[in-house]
């Protein structure tokens, strides 16, 4: 699609310059005028291309795809030329609305993009100015075309969602060192996005009844939408962000795959972990604990789980005998549920503890922590001892697993 200069002319202005910008302001007002109608042909032929693609099978579907697509293109270069004939030159003029300056800023965002993510780019920029349409489409109030263009509208973000998160996935998992030092913010933007998604797009799906496979993920929607109202904590932002990744697994698996996945919740245990030692309040390190093993079981069993390949031997037959032990746990939560609530934490305080001992950030808090918790069950022991250091007799207490 063609790119358009937003290069600002010379603001001397003669009777000429003053008529043509009279004229302007009313033949391209924001939402009618003669883009508004350029926009509702291009729509209309793009709503009917889409159609007859995904529902004819009677011809050729090379030919039917390639008119979608044409359909498709012409429909984004109207709604280009609308951003940058209209909205760009309200703004200018200092006649713009809210919406208008919002929608403006937004697009100056995604145009950022273009010379050091090109790729995107491109998938963000179509997403914007479906976006852009689509609220002035719910604005008109017009049910039959509202109806017609949600099934276009959905299936077209799900592939833009899917390519944004795959392009994401793509950095995550180089291991050239060209992202290193950025992946912190792929993570920020992977879960940003998936939270956008489930706003707009998985909201909207559930709305309208779109696929009756979305039963599957209503509770852990339900869960997510507590996480969209009042100011969230370092806490909350984690476990809405394991929702997120939860939900992913079923949507996103070849856009996210399993790989990528894991480092994000790699991430989020670290990020729970140093909550924990950070967090000085023991009320308050008891709540984020509490997230801290639920998110320990939210990755062995969503995620490790269902990985196949891993990368030796030992940590194969490591996680294998983990996870006979929590089924045979599992089996206590019919008979004497504060027994498996207890065993199965227990069982994640030991498995975390040897995963984190050997790692170059500093886990000492949070293992005294755990063995505090431990010594709590009766899953250790604590021994009282004395050695000598300096010359002066001193107690130290050492503590070894029952």
């Amino acid at each position: 699609m063609e790119e358009r200069s937003l290069k600002i002319a010379g603001t001397d202005k003669n009777f000429f310059n003053k008529i043509t910008s009279t004229l302007t302001k009313l033949l391209i007002p924001t939402k009618i005028g003669i883009n508004g109608m350029l926009i509702s042909i291009k729509r209309n032929s793009l709503i009917k291309a889409f159609e007859n693609y995904i529902q004819d099978d009677n011809y050729d579907n090379n030919e039917l795809e390639k008119k979608y697509d044409a359909a498709y293109e012409a429909y984004l270069d109207a709604l280009d030329k609308y951003v940058i004939d209209s909205i760009y030159k309200k703004v200018k003029n200092g006649t713009a609305t809210e919406f208008e300056k919002d929608a403006m800023a937004r697009y100056y965002e995604v145009t950022s993009l273009k010379e050091n993510e090109y790729i995107e780019y491109k998938y963000r920029k179509q997403k914007y100015l479906l976006e852009l349409d689509y609220e002035g489409i719910k604005v008109s109030g017009k049910e039959k075309l509202i109806e017609k263009y949600n099934k276009f509208y959905i299936s077209k973000m799900d592939a833009l969602y899917k390519s944004i998160l795959k392009n994401y996935s793509i950095k995550v998992a180089d291991t050239t060192n060209k992202y290193d030092s950025c992946k912190e913010w792929i993570y920020t933007k992977i879960f940003h996005t998936l939270e956008d998604y489930i706003e707009n797009i998985l909201s909207l799906k559930i709305e309208i009844n779109y696929d009756d496979n979305l039963k599957d993920i209503i509770n852990d929607y339900e869960r997510f939408e507590a996480y969209t109202v009042g100011k969230l904590d370092t806490k909350d932002n984690i476990e809405k962000n394991m929702i997120l990744l939860g939900i992913s697994r079923k949507l996103f698996t070849h856009s996210l795959p399993l790989i990528v996945a894991e480092q994000c919740y790699e991430k989020l245990l670290k990020d729970a972990r140093t909550l924990v030692q950070d967090t000085k309040i023991a009320a308050k390190r008891e709540k984020v604990y509490g997230m801290l093993i639920n998110l320990i079981e939210d990755y062995n069993v969503k995620l490790l789980s269902t990985k196949v390949y891993w990368e030796t031997p030992k940590q194969r037959e490591e996680y294998k005998a983990f996870w006979n032990k929590y089924k045979e746990i599992s089996r206590l939560k019919e008979t004497d549920f504060i027994e498996y609530v207890k065993q199965k934490e227990i069982l994640f305080i030991k498995n975390d503890i040897k995963k984190i001992q050997d790692t170059k950030i500093d886990y000492s808090k949070i293992i005294t922590y755990y063995k505090r918790k431990l010594v709590d069950y009766g899953a250790m022991k604590e021994l009282k001892n004395s050695c000598k250091s300096k010359g002066i007799y001193v107690k130290v207490k050492k503590r070894e697993v029952a």
